[in-house]
């Protein structure tokens, strides 16, 4: 029969994201796919006549300055947050390194006897690291093909272009596997609610749990 406790676990959520980090996600994916689509329209052969009459251009440049926007907005909703996710995204402790060797299981599903892990597991560190690495430089690429391309040869703007677009590749890859992994263990309300059940959250994230105060605010009952 199971424990009080255990029931009880059940029957609470936590809250996993704030109303702000919620707000800067739908931001980043909304801009990051008018970069992807309208840039394919610009770089890609057979979707080059819907790009006729130069909109995607214009598209393809307002989701450059939201995708822009999106640290700064970072700083002006939750500064703390901020500086805790890119803290975490690049520091590994012994868990994060057994996780890895078992990404395996995760990966098919299995997350009952992955290693204990924080607010991020190992696999979503790399993915924020990989984001956030590549996403400067799409960046700075982009900078300077919209904006500087006149101060630089032929030969530079090729190796720009073709980092610009090795980037987004990599991108896209990330986005794949961050939606693969988002229904496989169906993460989605956790973003667009903001809270999930805490046996999941304890399932996964036991150590970010337990470092939480019994009867911390962000805990309701269901």
């Amino acid at each position: 029969m199971a424990t009080q406790t255990e029931s009880l676990h059940h029957e609470r959520k936590v809250l996993r994201y704030q109303l702000g980090p919620r707000i800067i996600h739908a931001m980043l994916a909304s801009s990051f796919l008018a970069l992807l689509i309208t840039g394919m329209m610009l770089v890609w052969g057979p979707l080059a006549p819907l790009a006729a009459g130069g909109l995607s251009r214009w598209i393809h440049r307002a989701g450059a300055i939201v995708f822009m926007l999106i640290p700064v907005a970072y700083l002006f909703f939750d500064r703390p947050a901020a500086k805790e996710l890119l803290w975490d995204s690049f520091h590994y402790d012994r868990d994060d390194w057994n996780w890895l060797t078992h990404m395996y299981s995760y990966f098919l599903g299995y997350a009952k006897k992955m290693p204990p892990q924080g607010r991020l597991n190992a696999g979503q560190k790399l993915h924020h690291a990989g984001v956030v690495i590549f996403s400067a430089v799409m960046v700075g690429s982009g900078i300077i093909m919209w904006a500087a391309k006149g101060s630089f040869t032929p030969n530079t703007l090729a190796i720009t272009a073709m980092l610009h677009d090795l980037s987004m590749l990599v991108l896209t890859v990330l986005l794949v596997g961050h939606l693969y992994f988002t229904y496989v263990y169906g993460a989605l309300q956790g973003m667009v609610k903001g809270y999930i059940p805490e046996v999941e959250a304890r399932l996964e994230h036991s150590k970010w749990v337990e470092s939480m105060p019994d009867q911390a605010p962000w805990i309701v009952e269901e």
